[in-house]
């Protein structure tokens, strides 16, 4: 798909500025349609399993692997572009979900995605996130709600963080961020791009209906992913994937060996022949 080299300049910078972006026709007709019928045909959907997945999302994780519509959005022209600009060369894919908010579920505590990583802030984003509406969102159904700017804000600034308890001052946060934040109201197909350490949450569904949503996240590529995809993604489905596609996956090296196996890139794993060094012990290979 082609990129409008200025759209691509905006979204570069409020994503500098107010860290966010959205792209309001990221999804074609086409895609969507094929992606709700995906979604419809996977078993193995799980309710989260504490108050941050909610009890009342359901989530596919390693959504990657079960169909090339899938395949297309994580390796999008725009959104490599962008992590082009904010991440080092080989960048890694960390996660590929989609997450169904139902009715009646509760907001999810204030984030951001690249909390995992202990480096004090401020700091530059270690990850870049995407969230695709499949559905519109709306004030009703949990849309997205982003607190703008607080990509830039200190430890110190945050002053909290969803691993905390339901203390006073976790409530005084929370009360907070939502004073300050906006809530993303987006036809479906649109896509929100945002930092890492942008604080952002999925709002509370008081609607009749699920909001379903795709979620693909990239990190640096030193950087440990939230998924295993070694484990995740059989290698004979890797395969067949873009060299893009590997290269996200962790098939890649960041220079000068960093990713290697047993001494070499990680590529040659994927033959169909191929054994680990440690595997011809005693076979007279």
């Amino acid at each position: 798909m082609k990129i409008n080299n200025n759209d691509l300049a905006t979204a570069i910078e409020e994503i500098k500025t107010q860290g966010y972006t959205v792209i309001p026709d990221f999804l074609q007709p086409a895609q969507r349609q094929s992606i709700k019928v995906l979604l419809l045909s996977i078993d193995g959907q799980f309710l989260g399993r504490n108050n941050f997945e909610g009890d009342k999302t359901e989530r596919i994780y390693s959504l990657l692997a079960y169909d090339k519509v899938i395949q297309d959005i994580v390796e999008d022209k725009r959104v490599m572009a962008i992590c082009d600009e904010f991440l080092e060369a080989n960048y890694l894919l960390t996660t590929s979900q989609s997450i169904c908010i139902h009715p009646g579920e509760t907001p999810q505590p204030w984030h951001a995605d690249d909390i995992f990583y202990s480096i004090p802030r401020p700091r530059p984003m270690v990850g870049l996130s995407t969230v695709v509406a499949v559905d519109a969102f709306t004030l009703e159904n949990g849309g997205t709600e982003i607190v703008p700017g607080s990509h830039l804000w200190s430890d110190d600034e945050i002053g909290g963080d969803y691993r905390e308890g339901g203390s006073e001052r976790d409530l005084a946060f929370a009360k907070r961020m939502k004073s300050q934040s906006v809530a993303l109201e987006m036809p479906a197909g649109a896509c929100v791009i945002f930092a890492g350490n942008t604080l952002h949450r999925g709002g509370e569904n008081n609607s009749n209906g699920p909001r379903q949503a795709l979620s693909n996240q990239y990190c640096q590529p030193w950087a440990r992913t939230i998924e295993n995809f070694f484990l995740s993604v059989p290698r004979e489905l890797v395969r067949e994937m873009s060299p893009k596609l590997q290269s996200l996956l962790g098939y890649s090296v960041l220079s000068p060996f960093m990713g290697q196996v047993s001494g070499s890139h990680p590529l040659k794993a994927l033959a169909p022949d191929y054994l680990p060094p440690v595997s011809r012990l005693g076979q007279g290979l």
